[in-house]
């Protein structure tokens, strides 16, 4: 049986990877304390995308595979209102769910191991010359160096951010634990739409 943790969840409308970038406005109350938490106490939140309901309001249900989010910089110029920039870490699982009286939900969660770093392989380094025009036009902020053009999940996870697809189709992209398929699926859904070239 693997280890569980126990970490505030924040349900939205969007799915974070692995060393992704999200910037969050937040201004109810549950979330301007939660992140005051995790600020005081360097620890982080977990991002899940909404299976049901909203963000604002009543709590949602969140699909059970999310990703950890550490905060990484902050900004209150505003009264009421916090700016927070978060990087993606872990994928995680969620084991069971905790509603508050605030309506902060929280979760035990079992932390998914990622699998080896492997290398995109041959047939797929048609995608590499898009995500480096992307990285290279979008900038650091945007993709925080290190720049792993070599490692299968990292390519993977950063255009699967960026695909112009469905929500829940980037929730699946997410949920893959094998790194070569989700690059074949990105593979054949960029051939498909002709945005790489179909040629090996």
């Amino acid at each position: 049986m693997h280890d569980t943790v126990e970490i505030p969840l924040f349900p939205l409308h969007t799915v974070l990877f692995p060393d992704g970038v999200l910037s969050l406005k937040l201004f109810e109350a549950r979330y301007l304390d939660m992140a005051a938490r995790c600020m005081r106490t360097k620890t982080p939140f977990g991002v899940c995308l909404i299976q049901e309901g909203g963000e604002v309001g009543n709590p949602a249900v969140p699909f059970e595979t999310g990703t950890v989010a550490r905060i990484a910089d902050w900004d209150m110029s505003q009264p009421g209102l916090l700016f927070i920039t978060c990087r993606g870490g872990e994928r995680f699982r969620i084991v069971s769910r905790d509603i508050h009286s605030d309506r902060l939900q929280t979760a035990h969660v079992e932390v998914a191991v990622e699998p080896p770093v492997a290398a995109v392989p041959a047939d797929l380094h048609g995608l590499l010359p898009l995500l480096r025009a992307i990285v290279a036009d979008a900038g650091d902020e945007m993709f925080p160096p290190p720049h792993r053009f070599d490692d299968a999940s990292w390519v993977g996870y950063r255009l699967a951010e960026i695909l112009p697809i469905p929500v829940k189709a980037r929730q699946r992209l997410l949920e893959l634990n094998d790194s070569i398929s989700r690059l074949e699926i990105i593979h054949a859904y960029l051939q498909q739409h002709q945005l790489i070239d179909g040629s090996v």
